[in-house]
């Protein structure tokens, strides 16, 4: 286990088409502070003060302007003696027929030899890092991988479970106001009884337990609830699969106050409980003055 007071520090490099950038995302997403091609002589400096409560990745590789395979090895030499520091470097390899044929199908020079063919930049740029390719901690082969593949890989070296692999957002929102951009998939609630037409009620919203409970009592709310969480339950193994990290499920009513709110927050309590991690936005509540009258009562219809 590593020392608390140490910053836990990623080097990433390998040659260009390898998967450098998809393994930089793979590890933002896991909750690692990134940083792709800074300098050398600058990464010393992101040492200064204490550690932060969460790994550092740096992408590395030849496009950095003081990069030279001497001046990485010192670099790493420098790095393994510093005891505030817990170094790990990860090598992204592939076979030369591989990264010839990605070159190929993506139509890009290669970024150390762009006036030459792309084999030859990719010859020279693989004996420049042999020397630091014996050096890893961590060598992957992505030659035979997809992106999600490389994802996958990635977050079982970090030793990240299913739920910490994918952030989940539950969103509620009015329909009278559309549905939000970026949302994967949306839920109305529009069909479960309304709080809104009950005056004790009406100037509370989602979150509190009377409207909750209200909510949860109208018999279609069980069977309802029951099948959204079991759907949601199945899907996002099957999104983490696939290499989503991120996740948004919509719930709207007429209003955005009250049922929508309140399925969100139960969504979000039973996904809490199973391990996931959630954050939840209320638009509407959001957009509300303090103290103001819900959007319900401006119109038509109720929430």
């Amino acid at each position: 286990m590593m020392d608390v007071t140490q910053q836990r520090l990623i080097l990433v490099t390998g040659p260009s088409g390898a998967g450098r950038s998809t393994a930089i995302g793979a590890l933002e997403d896991l909750g690692c502070e990134t940083i792709d091609n800074l300098p050398l002589s600058l990464i010393p400096r992101l040492l200064d003060g204490p550690p932060l409560g969460r790994a550092i990745a740096l992408g590395v590789d030849v496009r950095n302007r003081d990069f030279s395979s001497s001046a990485l090895i010192e670099l790493v030499d420098t790095l393994t003696a510093d005891p505030r520091v817990a170094l790990e470097v990860m090598f992204l390899d592939c076979r030369t027929e591989v990264l010839e044929r990605r070159y190929s199908e993506t139509r890009r020079r290669h970024p150390l030899f762009p006036a030459e063919p792309p084999l030859t930049g990719i010859l020279r740029e693989t004996d420049l890092l042999a020397p630091i390719k014996v050096r890893a901690d961590l060598l992957i082969d992505t030659s035979d991988f997809t992106p999600h593949d490389l994802k996958a890989e990635i977050a079982q070296w970090m030793g990240a479970t299913p739920a910490q692999r994918m952030a989940v957002s539950l969103q509620s929102f009015s329909y009278k106001r559309g549905v939000p951009r970026g949302v994967d998939m949306v839920f109305d609630c529009r069909f479960l009884r309304n709080p809104y037409w009950v005056p004790a009620l009406r100037k509370l919203d989602g979150r509190s337990a009377e409207v909750a409970a209200y909510v949860s009592g109208d018999p279609r709310f069980a069977e309802f609830f029951d099948r959204v969480s079991g759907l949601i339950g199945m899907l996002l193994p099957a999104h983490i699969e696939e290499g989503k990290a991120h996740l948004t499920i919509g719930f709207g009513c007429t209003g955005g106050q009250h049922r929508s709110v309140a399925v969100a927050e139960k969504l979000g309590d039973t996904l809490e409980q199973a391990g996931w991690q959630i954050s939840r936005r209320h638009r509407e509540l959001e957009r509300a003055p303090s103290g103001a009258q819900p959007l319900a009562g401006r119109g038509q219809g109720g929430v």
